[in-house]
């Protein structure tokens, strides 16, 4: 077991009158505990909170009024990983649970019926399971560059297939696009982990449905996906947005997030580590 703090504050400049949606805290969820954790906003709202019981996530919903708004999170989250995934076999479609099927299907950022012909050229010899999927990991590491500012809100599996640059979504996007065009479901994974380089923020990584359980990767090579604190699961980006804003423009103006971790776990060296798995439920 290995226990991670969280210290997050986020601040925005509100143009007028904006109905605010967060999700930032620690998710329920197999493999992680919250032992503690505190909310405080400014200036102080009303807070309406909903879970979706299906994956975990934990939202917030404010409404606020013109001017600034603060919101600072922290925690401490025990995390309990099972360590082996040696062996984890692909699941054939016939078999997969109802509640999984959908992870299968083609979404906005992940065009996995556009992509297959890349995605059986790249893997599609390769022996079924988890080597497989770890390879599509080692891959991105090896041929995507990870550069802040070269993609957007829009940006989608096949754009950084094309262009070779990306942030820690874009590489969960392609991660999943491969997976679902090789018939394995999965799906983006959202929360706080430690790492060096570049400076901290929300991290993204990809879970694949093998063996009859989810298993994390994380294509960047960035962070320890074993002592990542999940925060939201979905299909792909859409579904894990850490702050959704309705009204007029509104500008962030302070973003601080600290992460330390207790418990052992390989040190990142140089800012990566290899590509790895972890069994998570």
């Amino acid at each position: 077991m290995s226990l991670c703090h969280i210290d997050a504050t986020l601040e925005y400049a509100l143009a007028g009158p904006t109905h605010l949606l967060f999700n930032i805290e620690a998710a329920h969820v197999n493999g992680q505990r919250i032992v503690n954790e505190q909310l405080h906003v400014h200036p102080p709202l009303g807070i309406h909170r909903f879970s979706d019981h299906g994956n975990g996530n934990r939202f917030l919903r404010l409404n606020a009024q013109a001017g600034t708004f603060k919101l600072h999170y922290q925690a401490q989250v025990a995390l309990v990983r099972p360590s082996s995934t040696a062996g984890l076999a692909e699941v054939p479609v016939q078999a997969l649970p109802d509640q999984v099927l959908h992870y299968l299907m083609p979404t906005r950022y992940c065009e996995s019926d556009l992509m297959g012909q890349q995605a059986q050229a790249l893997f599609g010899n390769l022996p079924p399971g988890i080597g497989r999927v770890t390879a599509i990991a080692q891959w991105l590491q090896a041929n995507i560059a990870y550069e802040v500012g070269t993609t957007n809100g829009t940006t989608s599996a096949s754009d950084v297939y094309a262009q070779r640059t990306g942030v820690c979504r874009d590489f969960a996007h392609l991660g999943i696009t491969f997976c679902r065009a090789l018939n394995i479901p999965a799906r983006l994974v959202v929360g706080y982990v430690r790492f060096d380089e570049p400076p901290q923020d929300f991290h993204a990584v990809f879970e694949a449905w093998l063996g009859g359980r989810w298993v994390l990767f994380d294509g960047t090579g960035l962070a320890p996906v074993d002592k990542l604190v999940r925060i939201g699961t979905g299909r792909d980006a859409k579904d894990v947005a850490f702050a959704t804003m309705f009204g007029p423009p509104v500008q962030m103006t302070h973003m601080a997030l600290k992460i330390d971790g207790e418990g052992g776990g390989a040190p990142i060296v140089g800012g990566t580590v290899p590509a790895q798995a972890v069994a998570v439920a």
